[in-house]
């Protein structure tokens, strides 16, 4: 392990992130904007993205197990050629078969492998980088992950808008070679693990030891696990299904202006997922585990402006700022949270199970944010009119949670 933040290896890892995350960025956002374009259908979008989003959940603690039984150096570079070979395949039958079938199965599998991707990368951290080190290095890993979401659909929509699809899949596929030939030359330190029986039953047996490690060894990861699961149920999710229906549907906006307004809020939330990533790099040593309630509390806070303003404020504009502001500064403080209990979990699990406890905390955090998607989109439909009441509600139970959340890790200090 290496006492230096950037060594070879993890400097290869970063440069492949960056290069691997823009270019599923990229492809993740033109797919679907593709079938919109040519089917005009928004419900068949929402189902489209909504399918593809499956997978990844599915995928994550199958990636975890084999993320602690596989040289994750080899992992890596097996999902960026398979995921090139994917974007290739797509290129010669998008114009042999029927299109929403091959958009919803490419898309499920790049979101798949996304999922079973992660792990790998998480777990690389604590087997290349120093334990003083791993705020750090999960801050630059997040970095790029918010740097990525905020670039890659830019320059997606400006390929796509000048050149059209064709030109984006040839740049993702590129993209993702590079990435692949790089992570051939990184060295991950690893130990083969025997296996106990079949595949399936050392599947089994590995997702069971994860749990029992989670519930019984360390239950503050579980109930840390528990408090992201109900930030995401009852704030993330808010904030993704009230972004655009407040600012394109709510707000007195001239339509093109509120679509254009809504994509600007996105890059603010993107923005601030890159201020939260850096800024955990940059406070890394005054981060502590027992203060980390304090950021959740700053998340559920940050709510209440919003609910406020539609409340008193009837100008669009003044109501727009106030929900973007807030809606950076949520993204700023969950990232900051999201870092440091990354670094707890890698520095309180053992090597042998880090990629699968990785996995299980990914998984069902990922489980949280569909319910909570779906939970609030007839929420709000049924308080057409009242919509404030739907964010103050948010950020009640938000505040709750927090509160719990900060007498949980009160006990680390």
């Amino acid at each position: 392990m290496n006492q230096k933040l950037f060594s070879k290896d993890f400097t290869l890892v970063v440069i492949g992130q960056i290069i691997s995350l823009f270019g599923n960025a990229t492809i993740r956002f033109a797919l679907p904007l593709y079938l919109l374009n040519l089917t005009g259908s928004s419900a068949l979008y929402g189902t489209v993205t909504a399918c593809a989003f499956i997978p990844a959940i599915l995928l994550s603690p199958i990636g975890g197990i084999v993320a602690d039984r596989v040289n994750k150096r080899n992992i890596m570079v097996i999902l960026d050629f398979f995921t090139a070979s994917v974007i290739l395949a797509f290129s010669l039958l998008m114009n042999e078969v029927n299109l929403i079938l091959l958009v919803t199965v490419t898309l499920m599998l790049l979101y798949g492998i996304a999922g079973a991707y992660q792990p790998s990368v998480q777990a690389s951290i604590p087997a290349l980088i120093h334990q003083d080190n791993f705020m750090a290095a999960n801050s630059i890993i997040n970095t790029i992950s918010s740097f990525a979401s905020l670039i890659g659909p830019v320059l997606g929509g400006v390929l796509y808008s000048a050149y059209g699809l064709k030109s984006i899949l040839l740049v993702c596929m590129v993209c993702f070679i590079i990435s692949a030939v790089m992570e051939i030359f990184i060295q991950i330190p690893f130990q083969k693990q025997e296996l106990s029986g079949g595949m399936w039953k050392t599947a089994r047996t590995d997702f069971a030891e994860s749990i029992r490690f989670i519930r019984k060894e360390k239950p503050v990861i579980g109930k840390a696990v528990l408090v992201v699961c109900g930030i995401n149920l009852f704030l993330s999710a808010m904030i993704i299904v009230a972004l655009p229906y407040l600012i394109t549907e709510v707000l007195n906006l001239e339509p093109s202006h509120a679509n254009r307004l809504y994509g600007f809020a996105e890059g603010a939330l993107a923005a601030g997922g890159l201020a939260g990533g850096i800024g955990a790099g940059i406070f890394a040593n005054k981060l502590v585990i027992h203060k980390s309630g304090n950021l959740v509390i700053a998340c559920a806070v940050c709510v209440f402006p919003i609910s406020a303003s539609l409340i008193l404020f009837s100008s669009a504009i003044i109501n727009y700022i106030v929900i973007t502001v807030c809606c950076f500064a949520i993204m700023v403080f969950s990232t900051l949270f999201a870092v440091q209990m990354m670094s707890f979990i890698q520095t309180e699990t053992p090597q042998n199970l880090i990629g699968k406890v990785i996995a299980v905390v990914l998984t069902f955090s990922m489980c949280a944010q569909p319910l909570g998607n779906a939970f609030y989109g007839i929420l709000f439909e049924i308080c057409k009119g009242c919509e404030y009441a739907v964010v103050l509600f948010s950020g009640v139970v938000s505040i709750l949670i927090a509160i719990n959340a900060k007498n949980i890790f009160q006990r680390f200090s």
